[in-house]
């Protein structure tokens, strides 16, 4: 297995408060290094690859689908576990045959699967919570191995909302599924549903063409993990409250509804798999007023590994009551630039929402706010995409919703709101 990789936990905040204050903000910057990474094949895994195989997948679309699978499984190493899944409105093992169990990856059985794969056609429904079960019982065959899923599909899920969100349930922490949508005809709503209940990320393929260069680089980076799951614990004093815990960078995932009770006053909040990364989270505490000068640990941060209860890292976010105005008032860079970050997805999010249902004024005055606060934060890839929804006269200033806007232009404005700009340096 090699030696294992070492964690880093830092924490960026401002701990002085003023008498009246009662929230502690802090950005826990979590990494990992060298270790297992140097390995060749340092752990033990399992990855499933699901195929949208639905009517709408006909055509070009199947083609390039057959591409993408068949890069994915080129790209896992030797000794993986794995097998592809057909997706319409029921899921189907293609390779290995029968609904088995999964196969170990050699030179010979990625050869047979790719021939699986390029017999796929495209027919039926779409129901991607039964493509999600599928894999799920598949994975749990393998309880010590890093279990990862790809799922592409370009359609809409004709499940019913309670059907598909007692699967997300059901399935959550047990893998990690990381989602591509292609086209511009699926909702990145459910997507966004199936990379919070996953741990896993979601992305928008705007080119068909693309679709087997994603589909590699997303099995490389889950071929290059080599730790299954990581909990940051928790522990906040008796007086506190812990309000959230958000995964801010690189992407948006609100982990406050994931805890896990270790003991009434912490929790586990599950991070998913790691390789060589670096992550960060947003972390706020309510706090009772404290005496002038007065210091308290507003909260005990740990890193867990939850199969062994090993921790790899540790660190403590502050308080302190003052009365001096200059300490109390200034905000640190970091939790200013993430909770930036997380007022523009929301913007965006409130904004393309309206727009749906057809309120213009709530649509124009959201999304011009965010088309400002992306420019102001240096998002000029968001701001394009604005523009491209709303326009503001230069010489007015009035903002006014475009009208005929390309529906790939919204899709990749919505689901790339999800992902996070990193402070620079030169900010920090």
């Amino acid at each position: 297995m090699g030696d294992q990789p070492t964690f880093t936990l830092n924490i960026d905040q401002n701990k002085y408060l003023s008498t009246d204050a009662r929230e502690v903000h802090a950005v826990l910057t979590v990494a990992s290094s060298g270790g297992g990474f140097a390995q060749a094949a340092p752990t033990e895994a399992a990855e499933v690859i699901i195929v949208d195989t639905s009517g709408s997948m006909s055509g070009g679309k199947i083609r390039e689908a057959r591409q993408a699978a068949a890069a994915a499984v080129h790209a896992l190493r030797d000794g993986v576990y794995f097998a592809v899944i057909a997706g319409t409105e029921k899921a189907k093992v293609v390779y290995p045959g029968g609904n088995a169990n999964l196969v170990r990856s050699t030179p010979a059985t990625r050869a047979e699967a790719e021939r699986a794969i390029s017999r796929l056609l495209a027919h039926g429904g779409t129901a991607i919570g039964e493509w999600l079960k599928l894999a799920g019982h598949l994975l749990s065959a393998y309880p010590n191995a890093i279990r990862h899923a790809l799922l592409m599909t370009d359609g809409q899920n004709n499940e019913r909302p309670e059907v598909f969100g007692a699967v997300l349930q059901g399935w959550s922490g047990k893998f990690v599924c990381d989602s591509l949508g292609v086209g511009d005809d699926w909702v990145p709503a459910e997507l966004r549903k199936v990379a919070e209940a996953m741990l896993g990320s979601f992305e928008f393929v705007r080119n068909q063409s693309d679709l087997a260069e994603f589909f590699r680089r997303v099995t490389q980076t889950s071929m290059s993990k080599t730790v299954a799951d990581l909990s940051l614990r928790v522990w906040v004093p008796q007086t506190a409250k812990l309000k959230f815990v958000k995964q801010v960078s690189p992407t948006l995932l609100d982990l406050t509804g994931k805890r896990t009770d270790v003991n009434p006053l912490t929790g586990d909040y599950p991070t998913g798999s790691w390789g060589q990364d670096q992550r960060e989270y947003h972390l706020c505490v309510e706090v009772p007023p404290g005496q002038i000068g007065q210091e308290i640990r507003a909260g005990w941060v740990k890193l867990v590994r939850p199969d062994t209860q090993d921790v790899v890292a540790s660190g403590n976010v502050l308080a302190q009551w003052t009365d001096d105005l200059a300490q109390s008032t200034q905000i640190n860079r970091k939790v200013a630039h993430y909770t930036g970050q997380a007022e523009l997805h929301e913007l965006i999010q409130d904004g393309l929402s309206a727009r749906a249902a057809g309120d213009v004024e709530a649509a124009t005055a959201r999304l011009a706010k965010a088309r400002e606060l992306a420019a102001e934060s240096g998002r000029e890839d968001t701001a394009r995409l604005l523009e491209k929804v709303v326009e503001v006269d230069p010489a007015t200033g009035t903002a006014r919703l475009r009208r005929n806007v390309d529906k790939a232009d919204e899709i990749e404005l919505d689901t790339g709101s999800v992902r996070t700009s990193r402070l620079r340096k030169d900010e920090g």
